[in-house]
């Protein structure tokens, strides 16, 4: 069972999210609000965290900041209505493993979170357009370089495949190698890429100019 918390300040939000997430029998589903959200997850260590961005009661980048720093691995990715650049780039240099929009469909919702389970990371469409075209915008940079080059040959090729959005799984079939050594991979070159996580190695892989538009 996947463990799965949704933070939000409105109890209404938090129970239609619980509902279409507890309709997947593999998740187990608790809620809880901005303020208690840290102690929750102390207390039963979920593996993902959904987390609206903007609440009254903590700022959902604080809160961010907050689970990033616990022990206990939980990925956290972050949802809103909103699709702003300001809010976006921030929550994705704090360490989030994705960003959802609240009018995701339910059946998207649930293999996002699968997804984040599995150790991915997960972007809406829209999240990800503004992405990719920051990246692509800014042009190819030379301490993004630096650091791919510290890569091995498999790791490159690791990395150019998560970078398109790929989960460990599917990376292990197109490389043809074990789910568990793609993880070792990926482990490895977050390391070295001194990200926080596959999203902020996405980024580092654009920069660097090792994925194609057309391969995004």
């Amino acid at each position: 069972m996947v463990r799965v918390l949704v933070v939000d300040d409105e109890a209404l939000v938090r129970s239609g999210l619980g509902a279409i997430l507890g309709s997947a029998d593999d998740f187990e589903v608790l809620t809880a609000s901005g303020a208690d959200a840290v102690e929750t997850t102390r207390r039963h260590r979920p593996r993902v965290a959904l987390v609206d961005i903007r609440m009254p009661d903590v700022d959902g980048l604080t809160l961010l900041r907050r689970l990033r720093a616990l022990s206990c691995q939980v990925a956290v990715a972050m949802l809103t209505t909103f699709d702003m650049d300001a809010h976006l780039h921030e929550a994705l240099r704090s360490g989030a493993a994705g960003f959802l929009l609240k009018d995701t469909e339910p059946a998207e919702l649930i293999a996002a979170v699968r997804a984040l389970a599995a150790g991915g990371t997960v972007l809406s469409p829209q999240v990800a357009t503004l992405v990719v075209d920051g990246y692509l915008r800014s042009g190819p940079c030379p301490t993004a370089r630096a650091r791919v080059a510290e890569l091995s040959g498999r790791e490159l090729d690791v990395l150019a495949l998560l970078a398109t959005g790929m989960s460990n799984a599917e990376i292990a079939d197109r490389l043809f190698l074990a789910s568990g050594t793609v993880k070792d991979h990926v482990s490895a070159l977050l390391v070295k890429l001194r990200a926080a996580n596959r999203v902020q190695a996405a980024g580092i892989a654009h920069k660097a100019g090792l994925v194609e538009r057309g391969g995004a």
